[in-house]
């Protein structure tokens, strides 16, 4: 059984943002939507472990890095495969095409946790992924590491972002791909993406919100384009950690591939 699992993906108008560009979030979509149906394909989903051992998938962690935008109206072909980890956490690698042609990468971080008491789970303990491990690929045996996001010391307050319906998901709380939203947002992407795209982002989820919650959203730049957010519930503890980086735009881009979309 091949642990690699590719899917394509268009990204539409409800995927791109005012500069006809992928939004982090739609993307981080589609990261996780090529993982959830890689686990569907090796008999690993939520609801078959859920079923099996009581135990569910969490994404802890996960970063992406582009070559250059994805623009609305093209397709991008995302392969997926899992490295095989030690303790209670497994990566999840990614790579991105646009007409063959490699144009970025991802890395995701998960975990299995109890369902009842969410207590973290030791992969090796499941025979699923033993099986697996042993016919790993040579691409599957890549070993980047994706530490978490470093926060700079002082950061200022760019505001509060309460959590509403429509940030929530089948799980009851607030969904992964929302956090990009929260953090694009904070930094003002609006004024600062033009000429730009965001070539690389991480959110580290540190614990969930839930609907009716409140964050405080802090922002700090850095050299370089690299800009930071976190946001932090009324008690002060952080709740997700993020680091984008932008850069020029690239020459040679598609001219207007979005006008295709209407």
């Amino acid at each position: 059984m091949s642990n690699d699992f590719s899917y394509t993906y268009l990204v539409d108008s409800r995927s791109i943002d005012l500069f006809q560009q992928c939004r982090p979030s739609a993307l981080l979509g589609f990261l996780q939507e090529a993982a959830t149906r890689s686990s569907l394909t090796l008999n690993v989903s939520r609801e078959e472990m859920i079923e099996r051992h009581h135990a569910f998938w969490m994404l802890a962690r996960i970063w992406y890095r582009l070559d250059r935008p994805l623009l609305g109206g093209e397709e991008v072909t995302i392969t997926t495969w899992y490295r095989f980890g030690k303790g209670a956490s497994m990566h999840r690698d990614f790579a991105l095409y646009i007409d063959g042609v490699q144009v970025g990468e991802a890395v995701s971080t998960w975990v299995l946790a109890d369902i009842v008491e969410h207590k973290l789970l030791r992969l090796s303990s499941f025979p699923e992924f033993a099986a697996a491990a042993s016919v790993a690929t040579e691409a599957e045996r890549q070993q980047r590491p994706l530490p978490r996001v470093r926060l700079p010391k002082e950061m200022e307050l760019a505001g509060p972002r309460k959590m509403r319906y429509s940030d929530t998901d089948m799980n009851h709380h607030v969904n992964n791909t929302r956090y990009a939203d929260f953090a694009c947002d904070a930094i003002g992407l609006e004024q600062l993406g033009q000429g730009k795209f965001v070539s690389s982002f991480q959110v580290d989820f540190l614990a969930e919100c839930q609907a009716g919650e409140t964050l405080d959203l802090y922002i700090a730049p850095s050299e370089g384009g690299v800009w930071y957010a976190r946001g932090a519930d009324q008690e002060g503890h952080n709740r997700f950690d993020a680091s984008l980086s932008l850069s020029d735009l690239p020459e040679g881009l598609p001219e207007r591939p979005w006008e295709k979309l209407f």
